[in-house]
């Protein structure tokens, strides 16, 4: 067993061997009526691309290795966006009656990074070899993870792949629409509070000591918030490098902290989810992933059981990962979803009883989408909300930041003007 496993280890290697190897060539060939065509191909030599051109009828005049740019020359990480738009398109082609290997060769045909290019033109080819589709995404986990490939397995087994194609695409739509829209709220103010940070910086170490050795040679006596932001800025001329390190080291920290402790990370979510405002969005978000990926995978035709163990990873939260695979456990015992859903603690009662009613019903899964519209229109109304509340706090922040460090410093203004 152990050298089968090894066996496969190294074929699985040699596999991704090969796929670094593929490279794209630029060629000009003359169809059958003699009109001169031109595009690219990527694979493994030159020769491969003329037998390639010849089996589609056309006479192949050059064929040359396209020359790679200074930067980038592997193309630039696939996305998870990137994957979900790979998925509406093979899902259309293949309701549209487009054979699998053609469509991919037409998807890949428009692809303009060139690394998920290679990809897809590997995953055609191992399917040319005979394996199945889920068998070909297996060599990329990372961009096609494991609840991916179960729902394309679940589609291959029950004959209606294209189907379950159409709900994945669906389903990466809608979590990518809402992971985008979250973080497009919170940017703005991240960027704002950003750059009121370094114009505080800036005032400390160039401004602030120009006022400083105006009041000393006037001998007068500072007000108290005058001598704080002094000596502040006294501080960061000396110390900067401390502060700068210090600010970089603890993001460094905290994010390997959050992904090598599951007890941190597990605590770490905990305080986000009982923030005000966002963690309400946060908890409705994963509430929202959570019923629309059980809801996908059990419609595709996966056990329950197993269609837990996917979902787990899937709601982009600890808390409720953890309550999740609770859940597997209790279901695999015998006890019914929304029982088990119930004793988890983290779900509202009204996704409860929905739970309760699909399962009674015998469509479940229909009640589980519609929970995930009603969370994910939540999510929308919330970031909305949310973007509302945050401008008036930001201005209360610069105010403090930026405008009580310019008054602190006229304050001795004030003073010696009152006494004249």
């Amino acid at each position: 067993m152990a050298v089968a496993t090894a066996k496969n280890v190294k074929s699985l290697g040699a596999q991704r061997a090969e796929v670094s190897q593929l490279t794209t060539y630029d060629w000009i060939a003359l169809d059958k009526r003699g009109k001169r065509m031109k595009g690219d191909m990527a694979a493994k030599n030159a020769s491969l691309v003329k037998a390639e051109l010849r089996r589609q009828g056309m006479n192949p005049q050059t064929v040359k290795e396209r020359g790679k740019p200074l930067f980038g020359a592997t193309g630039s990480a696939v996305k998870p966006r990137d994957v979900a738009i790979f998925s509406r398109q093979i899902a259309t082609m293949m309701a549209s009656g487009v054979p699998m290997v053609q469509s991919f060769e037409i998807i890949a045909d428009g692809q303009k990074n060139i690394r998920f290019k290679n990809m897809l033109v590997d995953v055609k080819q191992t399917i040319e070899g005979g394996s199945a589709l889920h068998e070909a995404l297996a060599k990329y986990p990372v961009q096609f993870d494991e609840l991916y490939r179960n729902l394309v397995h679940a589609g291959e087994a029950s004959g209606v792949l294209d189907t379950v194609l159409d709900t994945v695409a669906t389903y990466k739509e809608r979590t990518e629409a809402i992971k985008a829209k979250i973080k497009k709220a919170l940017f703005y103010p991240v960027m704002v509070l950003a750059v009121a940070l370094l114009v505080s910086m800036i005032m400390l170490l160039f401004v602030v000591p120009v006022f400083a050795q105006t009041f000393k040679d006037a001998g007068a006596e500072l007000p108290a918030p005058t001598q704080i932001v002094i000596n502040a800025s006294e501080f960061m001329k000396a110390y900067w490098w401390v502060v700068v390190f210090g600010i970089i080291g603890g993001v460094v920290a905290l994010v390997m902290a959050n992904k090598r402790s599951v007890k941190f990370a597990h605590f770490l979510d905990r305080v986000m989810l009982k923030l005000p405002v966002i963690g309400n969005i946060l908890r409705q978000s994963a509430i929202a992933r959570f019923a629309r990926t059980l809801g996908v995978t059990f419609r595709a035709g996966v056990p329950l059981v197993e269609a837990l163990d996917a979902v787990a990873g899937a709601t982009g939260s600890v808390v409720y990962g953890d309550a999740v695979k609770q859940m597997r456990e209790d279901v695999a015992v015998g006890h019914q979803l929304q029982l088990s859903m119930r004793q988890t603690g983290v779900f509202p009662n009204m996704v409860v009883q929905m739970t309760a009613i699909g399962e009674e019903s015998g469509a479940l899964d229909h009640m589980l989408f519609k929970v995930a519209e009603f969370y994910e229109e939540e999510v929308n109304n919330a970031v909305d909300t949310l973007s509302t509340l945050l401008e008036p706090l930001i201005m209360v922040i610069l105010g403090v930041l930026v405008g009580g460090m310019v008054i602190s410093l006229y304050l001795p203004i004030f003073k010696l003007a009152a006494t004249v």
